[in-house]
């Protein structure tokens, strides 16, 4: 699988994840599937939602979880299809951590999206890949194409 990217969104994604950290951000892709290409033609910054709960084995916080409030999916739902698109992926960063899927990233993650990983290093994006979840649930490395127009 390959997702294709311009330069212009790729670059709203970077100033989240700097505006953001030391949390991580989030957000959604919305686009179009074309065979083993995805094309991206929204990005959606969202706040990042997570609150730690009772149940937690470790104190986890904002700057190492992340969660998309369910009514910001369902509002990107809505704008997806009177666009005429799909959501195609979410993403998040990890500050201060490199750019791969945490076990926490993939119990989460579904089949079909992809999942853009922005490593955030002292507040500076250090690096970004894309991961997709294949069949028997683990996380296989995205190409990322980045092109200079929407």
């Amino acid at each position: 699988m390959t997702i294709v990217i311009s330069a212009e969104r790729l670059n709203i994604i970077y100033n989240h994840a700097e505006s953001i950290y030391p949390e991580e951000c989030c957000g959604i892709l919305l686009g179009i599937i074309a065979g083993i290409s995805k094309t991206v033609s929204e990005v959606i910054p969202t706040i990042n939602d997570w609150q730690r709960t009772v149940s937690d084995e470790v104190d986890r916080n904002k700057n190492s979880r992340y969660t998309i409030n369910p009514s910001d999916i369902f509002t990107a739902q809505k704008r997806a299809r009177d666009l005429q698109l799909d959501i195609i992926g979410f993403f998040h960063s990890h500050p201060d951590y490199p750019a791969i899927p945490s076990t926490c990233d993939r119990s989460q993650a579904w089949e079909t999206y992809s999942y853009p990983i922005i490593s955030v290093i002292n507040g500076k994006v250090s690096e970004i890949k894309s991961w997709v979840l294949d069949s028997d649930g683990i996380f296989q490395l995205e190409q990322i194409q980045i092109t200079i127009y929407q």
